[in-house]
């Protein structure tokens, strides 16, 4: 039972991190995206939705080439302040984080795009500044969309695993998430701890779903 409550503990703790990142960073890409216009926007719409076409162990080596000790980015850091965020928990954040930015902005964006355009034009008039628009018309209006991106991006980060496994290593207790505790529990052969966890997770799993579409005004129907 240890083994699965410490898996759990990691899993939530990531998934909630790379969450929270992506209210900010993901919310407010959907928001560029679906009322701007400008110069190489379906370039930026490509990057943030590669991650969902490529396979997450290629999205966890381009990951290490950024973020490694000798990468773009990991490299200088490294030298500066002497930590890597290579097979540390953060680690597992950043992985989760870009493997689920795509669900948070793709459907963040379509619901601020089915807003009423004729609303965000009547606060204009009323002499709104569009940042006060955004936060008084566009985003409360399009809040159930924007909660069930944020529950359907919360549930792939606590999913992920070539990803996590590329960048922060299969560690436990430090980066065992509970998909990476669920393959090694059956790789050694422990197939009740492997099942308990993987129900468990199945569990965390369609009680999002249901939240989700409750949420976007979805019923579930047995039939």
């Amino acid at each position: 039972m240890e083994p699965l409550l410490d898996a759990l503990r990691l899993s939530l703790l990531v998934s909630l991190c790379a969450t929270g990142l992506m209210c900010v960073v993901g919310l407010a890409l959907a928001w560029v995206l679906a009322m701007r216009q400008f110069p190489g926007k379906a370039l930026l719409d490509a990057l943030i939705s590669i991650p969902l076409v490529l396979p997450p162990t290629v999205v966890g080596y381009y990951l290490v080439l950024l973020l490694g000790r000798n990468g773009w980015i990991g490299a200088p850091l490294y030298r500066w302040t002497g930590w890597s965020v290579v097979f540390t928990w953060q680690g597992a954040v950043v992985a989760a984080f870009v493997v689920a930015l795509p669900l948070m902005v793709r459907v963040s964006r379509a619901a601020i795009e089915a807003v009423d355009q004729d609303l965000v034009q009547i606060s204009a008039t009323l002499g709104k500044s569009e940042w006060q628009t955004t936060w008084q018309v566009t985003l409360p209006l399009a809040r159930r969309g924007i909660l069930a991106a944020i529950l359907l991006s919360f549930a792939r980060a606590l999913g992920e695993f070539g990803a996590t496994l590329m960048l922060a290593g299969n560690i436990p207790g430090q980066t065992s998430t509970l998909p990476l505790s669920i393959y090694s529990a059956f790789q050694s052969g422990n197939d009740d701890l492997a099942q308990q966890m993987a129900l468990l997770l199945t569990l965390v799993s369609v009680v999002v779903m249901l939240l989700s579409n409750r949420w976007t005004g979805q019923r579930w129907k047995p039939f």
